[in-house]
């Protein structure tokens, strides 16, 4: 026997010897699942069960890393969506979350334009965004998800979304999956005018944070928004609105997520009923 063939014949043995190790795709699952609507938190069976319970929503978000001005994590769209994204779901009962996208067009890499001129900043092309939303629908559409639902916590996130769901739609058209992109969701000059209405009146700094993102992200992680150190620094306050106490603060965050929550939900239930 040659050496090639030899080896050839050990690599056929050893990818026989893993796969022999998986269960079978319809193995009984043999633990109770975890509460979680996050599919990167759940196990290939629990996901599975889910599906087979009627779990056929799924919710895409996208975020992005960027600059957002000297106090709050260049994370801030994705801390943001991990509190809105589990509400969303757990307020619709039959959803879950696929991982958040943290790669988004946050302008030209080079030579540098929009976000990109701040350090950590990390960018996508259209082009590159488009093509990674178009294999996560896809992904998600061969495990039998019927409704994927697209939402998108920063502005440049939204043509891309949009595009995304019209060409597969009429790609899939016939099919028992739809894609739909629910722009409501993104809608901040809506959170600012409800926080008005609460007595919240603030007064433009001029810096890429506010109030409602910050108490958002508060009630996910403090250290998101640098709260020991603005404090230690007497800053810990947003566009003329005191952020101490830090409870009460988190008590707003939780209010702000509730209501950004309960209008994409409304939304998302409009389009599943819709006719396509």
């Amino acid at each position: 026997m040659s050496r090639s063939l030899l080896v050839a014949c050990l690599l056929a043995l050893l990818s026989a010897s893993a796969l022999s190790q998986n269960p079978a795709p319809d193995a009984k699952r043999p633990i109770e699942p975890l509460d979680s609507v996050f599919i990167e938190e759940l196990t290939w069976m629990e996901v599975r069960d889910a599906l087979k319970a009627g779990k056929t929503t799924v919710i895409i978000p996208t975020g992005g890393v960027e600059q957002n001005g000297p106090y709050l994590a260049t994370g801030k769209h994705n801390y943001v969506l991990r509190a809105t994204t589990e509400a969303i779901a757990r307020k619709l009962g039959n959803a879950l979350v696929a991982p958040i996208v943290p790669f988004v067009p946050e302008g030209d890499i080079d030579p540098p334009t929009g976000h990109m001129k701040y350090p950590g900043t990390i960018s996508l092309t259209e082009d590159t965004y488009q093509r990674l939303l178009t294999d996560i629908c896809a992904s998600l559409k061969t495990h039998g998800f019927e409704h994927i639902v697209m939402i998108g916590d920063s502005g440049g996130n939204q043509k891309g979304m949009k595009a995304v769901a019209g060409k597969l739609n009429e790609k899939w058209a016939g099919g028992k999956t739809r894609v739909h992109f629910i722009p409501e969701y993104y809608d901040y000059p809506g959170v600012d005018k409800w926080l008005r209405s609460q007595g919240i009146l603030q007064k433009n700094e001029g810096l890429h944070d506010g109030f409602a993102v910050t108490a958002i992200m508060m009630t996910v992680d403090p250290t998101t928004v640098r709260m020991k150190q603005r404090i230690a620094a007497d800053k810990f306050r947003i566009n003329g609105i005191e952020l101490a106490p830090a409870e009460k603060t988190i008590e707003w965050g939780k209010k702000i997520v509730d209501v950004r929550a309960e209008a994409t939900v409304k939304a998302i239930r409009k389009v599943i009923t819709a006719k396509p």
